[in-house]
């Protein structure tokens, strides 16, 4: 484990001053590979094609459950068929389809996914030496609660193959939406998970998908891999063996954490219009006390200062604002779950001197650390603090609160 004892994830994207001194910042025919250029445009603001959302639906439409409430709900429009749609708001959609239909797979399977099936998945990973247990571990509880699917994780080399196939449950129509949907969202559970537990992106190599290229699939550079082809048999996920023997870095608190806002927020990790944020937030926070520079980070991405800043710019981010949201978020998980000094948060984070941490907290919160801590114990324990509820990840966009607001890492 590299987590710190009682230290919540940083969920590290952008400084919002709180509405009071003690309140949070509201946070086979193979296709020739998916260009990037497609989806960039979407980099901005992470965003979510349509066909994602009417996949996701196709379940309640064949329960004949009305999902116009819900859409509603999530400030969701489904008359332009071409919009895409805010993945925040694809999150909230998420969880309150499973609300509604009891269902954790959204009423796509012949057979409904228990409520908490998600929950239990994780903690049956959690404590595995490496990732190819944890995986193991995973697949054999989803094979239980999954029974339409086989599911498996093989070696072969220097490679190894994540296979699902549903080996006809899901229905003759190999193209349909539901369908469709259904290998979409379990790969994306699978690869979620697995890259939140070992603490970034794993990278897939190739995926082949068992139906017809979609028409959202120019997300698939996304979500999944550049590197994706069509109308195979079953679907196989490659990546390479030796990230299988990553250890996990993840333990009960920061499971904690993340399970609020699950399953949704998965649909928000580690889709590559956020990742390089993500790799610059994991290399400050690693590096601390030490304050790696623009140019250190840099080298370490194997990039030059210049093309990191366009990277940044491109997720709606910048280095300045990922290195003072990481300390931040670390300044409010020590002071309301430890003990600690000032001085030793202050030297743990990388200032100077104690008092140049002062004036950086203050700016964050409007008042003093030892004040805030003041504040924290006299209201406790029915204030909400930073660390017990979750931050939602933004870029460059003031804060506005949602009907659902998540984490970043799960804030991974």
């Amino acid at each position: 484990m590299q987590n710190s004892p009682n230290l919540t994830e940083p969920s590290g994207i952008v400084p919002a001053p709180p509405a009071n001194p003690v309140s949070p910042p509201r946070p086979d025919q193979r296709t020739p590979a998916i260009p990037l250029q497609s989806a960039r445009a979407s980099r901005r603001r992470a965003t979510v094609a349509m066909g994602f959302v009417t996949g996701m639906l196709a379940g309640m439409r064949a329960h004949q459950t009305d999902p116009a409430p819900l859409l509603a709900r999530a400030g969701i429009d489904l008359a332009d068929t071409a919009s895409r749609i805010p993945v925040e708001r694809y999150a909230v959609l998420y969880n309150l389809c499973i609300e509604a239909l009891a269902d954790e797979a959204f009423g796509l399977l012949p057979q409904p996914m228990p409520r908490g099936s998600f929950e239990f998945l994780c903690r049956g990973m959690l404590g595995a030496p490496t990732l190819e247990e944890a995986l193991q571990r995973g697949i054999r509880f989803l094979r239980i609660v999954l029974p339409a699917f086989r599911i498996a994780l093989e070696r072969a080399g220097a490679g190894a193959e994540i296979l699902i196939d549903d080996a006809g449950s899901l229905g003759d129509e190999r193209d349909a939406p539901a369908r469709v949907f259904a290998y979409e969202w379990l790969l994306r559970l699978l690869h979620g998970v697995a890259s939140w537990f070992v603490g970034r992106g794993l990278a897939l190599d190739a995926v082949s998908f068992p139906y017809a290229r979609p028409p959202h699939a120019a997300d698939y550079a996304l979500v999944y891999t550049e590197h994706s082809s069509f109308e195979a048999p079953r679907l196989a996920a490659h990546l390479q063996a030796n990230l299988l023997e990553l250890p996990l870095r993840r333990d009960e608190a920061a499971l904690t954490d993340f399970l609020n806002g699950a399953p949704g927020k998965i649909s928000m990790l580690y889709r590559r219009d956020r990742e390089m944020v993500f790799r610059v937030r994991d290399l400050l926070r690693d590096a601390l006390p030490t304050n790696l520079t623009l140019e250190e980070v840099a080298s370490r991405l194997h990039l030059s200062p210049r093309t990191l800043h366009r990277r940044l710019e491109e997720e709606g981010s910048s280095f300045r604002i990922i290195k003072e949201a990481t300390r931040r978020d670390i300044a409010y998980a020590r002071l309301t779950k430890t003990a600690h000094s000032i001085a030793r948060i202050a030297a743990d984070l990388g200032y100077a001197d104690t008092s140049t941490f002062y004036r950086a907290f203050v700016s964050w919160s409007g008042v003093a650390p030892d004040r805030f801590r003041q504040q924290l114990a006299q209201r406790a324990p029915s204030v909400e603090t930073p660390c017990s509820r979750p931050m939602r990840v933004c870029a460059k966009i003031p804060h506005t609160t949602t009907q659902t607001e998540t984490a970043a890492d799960g804030a991974d």
